[in-house]
This record gives C-alpha cells, structure tokens and sequence, in this order.
C-alpha cells in the first residue's frame, strides 16, 4: 500500500514511512493512493471474529508492509478487556428500533480517541524498526480536550518517544485538563496555551513546518511526528469500529447482509466522520454519513454552501472537543474528491484568507454523502434530559449534539434507515452538563468532582475510578505559553 501527500500525488511513501512522519514534509497530509476493498462475503467473514480479529483484518489491507504477526502483536497490545473494560471494546447499543449507539468511551481515559491512541504508539514503535529510524520520535499533540490525554496515556514511558502535549487554557473542562496536567511518565510534558484549540494546532502545524528546526532536532537525535488524527496511524484504527458496529447489527440480526445504514458522528477536526467515509469508499454498505456540529458549526456551513470559512465567532460550548474552526482532516477529503493542486490551493487559500470555496462538482459529491447539521447548547441539553427520561440512557454533551443532529435529519427527509451513532465520551467526563441537563437545580459552585458524586448519586451510575480518583492526584505540569513560544517550549523539554 502506497500513500501519497494531498498537496503533491508524487509524494510516495509506505506505511511505516507515513506513520513515522506523521505529517508530510510539504504541509499536506498522507493518504492511501488506493482504497483497499472488502466484500459482503467478507463483511460476513468478520461478522464471526471478536474485535480484535476484526481490527487485524482492516488493519492488514491498509499497512500492507507489516507482517501480520506485527499487527496481531499491535492489536493484542492495544484493546484487552482490562483496559477497555469489555471483551467488545466498542458495544453498540441499541436506543430505538432504529437508532444504535456506537460506545466509544470504554477505554482508560473514556474518551473514543482511546480507540486509536492504545495502538498507535504500538504502530509507530514497530514502523520506526522497520523505516530504520535510530532516532527518539518526539510527538507533538495539539488538543481540545480529549486527544491530549488519551496520547499521553498510550505514549507515557514508550522506549524510544516522548510526547508534548499543548491545550488552550481555559478551552478544557476541569476534568479533561487534570487528566493531562497529573499524567505520570519520565518522557511526557504538558502545556497550556493562551487562546483557542485553533491556536494550539496552528502553533504544531508551525514547528512541523519549521525545517531548521527539524534539522536542529535531527543532529540532537530527535525526529518529530504527531498523534493527532492528521497522522494516518491515527485514523485507520477508527475505520476499524465502523466496520466493527456493522458487523455487529448484522450478527444480531438487525440487518441483512448489504443492507445499509447511516452513520452519525459528532465531529470538530472531521477525523472521525472521515474514517467512517473510508469505510464507505471499502464498500460498507453506508448510505448517508450525518456530519453534526455545535456552535462552531463551520463543518456545517460548508456542506451545505461548498463555502468554508473560519472567519467567525469562535464559541467556547459544553461540548469543547468540538469546539474547532480548522477541520485539518477535511483536507483527506477535498483530495479525495479532486487533486493534490486543487486541495493545496485550496489550503493555502484558507491560511491566507480563512476562506476558500469548492467547485460545483466537489458539493455536488459532498451533498450527495453527507447531510450536516448543529445545534446550540440548550438543544444539547433538551437532548440528554430526553433522552434520560424517554430511555434511562445517559450521554455525554457530544453524543447529545449527534443525536440532536440525527433527530433534525429524520424529520427534515423522513429517512428510516437505521442509524449508527457514534457515541465520542463518557458521560461523567462532562458531569456538571450532563447534571445540570437531567436535574438543573442539583448543579451549585462546588466542583467537578462533588458534581460527579451528585450524577452518580441521582442516576444510580458508576464514575469510572480514572475520574473520580483524579482529585487525589499531584498536578505535575502548570507551565502555560503564548503560541508564538510554543517551539521554544519544545527545544527547552529536549534540552
């Protein structure tokens, strides 16, 4: 399998190689030159495996150069039912006749990104022996609440890396930035950002761009690469649980063969409503993908106009991991659907001027796969309080705005199609939303964990003890920086 820039087709590399760089070296992102295919018969083939079985089978078509006891090493590594907390990994769970919840959360810091950050450092130890790198890989991660710690937990204490993790200040919850600021780990650092998610990921996207300093790296034996889902090693493992929900609708039962469906995803950076798209170009039989934003509806915006512009408002929400007005992965797509020379005009267009607007044949494409939608917050609200009362199922603000999204999409077409929902945190990740969503006058000042006491004592749920215990835990990072001296944090870390 040979990957390619989306700003230059004459790029190539391997897996291992992308999975290494992470980034290409031209700004663009790597991307597979062909889509590997599957079919019904193999879909059924699958059907039969647990999780794990499955996640080799897709991981094998994508990583052609790993041999398959590297993958199934990889696999075995990543999704245990001790860190996950059921031999599922992802269990779906079935809210209507026609609506089933793809549960993301189970992993070690109850967030979906634990899906494809428990095997990627796997992924890039076992690329960087076959790539020959005999340097230590620094990963650089830009954050909006989940990805942070979910990366710090896969890379703490991985021989051979060390991970920098920056988020903006005041743009996490004060859950998601404890998780990270009390992370243990000889080979990990943590810093906040003054300014938004945008900030934060321009500021990487910078010291990725930066050549000297790359080459300063490379003569102290550095190399740098990302676990954001701009690195392909992030986003084929997500592929992996789309196809995995599928096969397990179609093993109880609730559709045949072929038979397709929707899939609905909450979506800020649009890497994961993009994996669903791949699983469709495989040839799942997925019918419309239902792209659902918050506030920061940019995504929005742009499906239905072909317009993208990130000149507006940005708005800090009660589902922050989704508070994003650079979609970096939507570029996979604009490749997809045209050219590396359009897709980089189109992106420096939008770093130039924050705006560039798609030819009628890329929206026709785009509206012919994707329906969009957003809500505010008190529509996310509205919807966990539903929900709870309709069908004693708790969600998390993000799966609310999903299903918000889902329910305005069945009465705008009357679309019966049953639906995959994809179900991006636990719910007591978000405790004083959620709480104030199902019981408004339980919510007082006091804090996040006394809230989180509060959710467990009126919906009669379990915490999950990596949250609840995180108050006892010692705040091992405080630094804070101006995006303008984010590499000089970095280059103070490795000296």
């Amino acid at each position: 399998m040979i990957y390619q820039s989306t700003r230059n087709n004459e790029l190539e590399v391997s897996s291992a190689q992308a999975i290494v760089a992470g980034l290409a070296p031209d700004g663009g992102l790597f991307i597979p030159k062909e889509k590997p295919q599957i079919s019904i018969d193999d879909i059924k083939r699958l059907a039969e495996m647990n999780y794990k079985g499955r996640a080799c089978g897709v991981l094998s078509l994508f990583l052609s150069d790993f041999m398959s006891e590297e993958i199934e090493t990889c696999v075995e590594n990543a999704y245990s039912k001790e860190k996950f907390e059921t031999e599922s990994i992802a269990p779906l769970y079935g809210l209507k006749d026609d609506a089933y919840i793809l549960e993301l959360w189970h992993g070690p810091t109850c967030a979906f990104k634990d899906m494809a950050l428990q095997i990627l450092p796997h992924l890039l130890t076992t690329a960087m022996k076959k790539t020959g790198v005999d340097k230590e890989v620094v990963i650089l991660v830009a954050t909006s609440g989940d990805t942070g710690k979910a990366a710090l937990e896969g890379f703490a204490d991985v021989p051979g890396t060390k991970i920098i993790v920056f988020f903006p200040d005041d743009g996490v919850s004060e859950i998601q930035k404890l998780q990270m600021v009390t992370q243990k780990g000889n080979n990990v650092l943590v810093s906040s950002v003054k300014g938004n998610f945008d900030d934060a990921q321009s500021g990487v996207k910078k010291i990725f761009g930066n050549e000297a300093f790359a080459e300063e790296l490379s003569k102290k034996g550095y190399q740098l690469s990302s676990a954001n889902s701009i690195n392909w090693g992030r986003l084929v493992p997500q592929i992996i649980y789309y196809i995995s929900a599928y096969c397990d609708l179609m093993k109880s039962g609730a559709i045949e063969a072929g038979e397709p469906v929707n899939i609905c995803v909450p979506t800020g950076n649009f890497g994961n409503i993009l994996a669903a798209w791949y699983a469709k170009q495989m040839g799942l039989p997925v019918a419309r993908l239902i792209c659902a934003s918050n506030e920061n509806n940019v995504l929005t915006d742009f499906i239905n106009t072909g317009v993208y512009d990130k000149n507006r408002e940005f708005k800090t929400t009660i589902s922050p991991s989704m508070d994003i007005l650079i979609s970096s992965n939507l570029e996979r797509l604009l490749y997809d659907l045209s050219d590396a020379k359009t897709t980089k005009e189109y992106m420096f267009l939008l770093s130039a001027t924050g705006r560039y607007e798609v030819s009628a044949e890329i929206k026709h494409a785009i509206s012919e796969n994707f329906f969009a939608g957003y809500c505010d917050d008190s529509d996310t609200k509205n919807t966990i309080n539903k929900v709870w009362n309709e069908n004693s199922y708790l969600m998390d603000t993000h799966t609310a705005v999903a299903y918000t999204v889902y329910e305005n999409y069945k009465k705008a077409t009357g679309d019966e199609t049953k639906t995959i929902i994809a179900s991006t945190a636990n719910p007591f990740k978000f405790n004083k939303s959620v709480l104030g969503a199902i019981n408004e006058s339980a919510v007082t000042s006091a804090s996040e964990f006394e809230m989180l006491e509060k959710l467990s004592g009126i919906t009669g749920q379990k915490a999950p003890d990596s949250l609840a215990t995180l108050s006892e835990k010692e705040i091992r990072f405080d630094g804070k920086c101006e995006k303008q001296d984010m590499q000089s944090v970095v280059d103070n870390f490795l000296k």
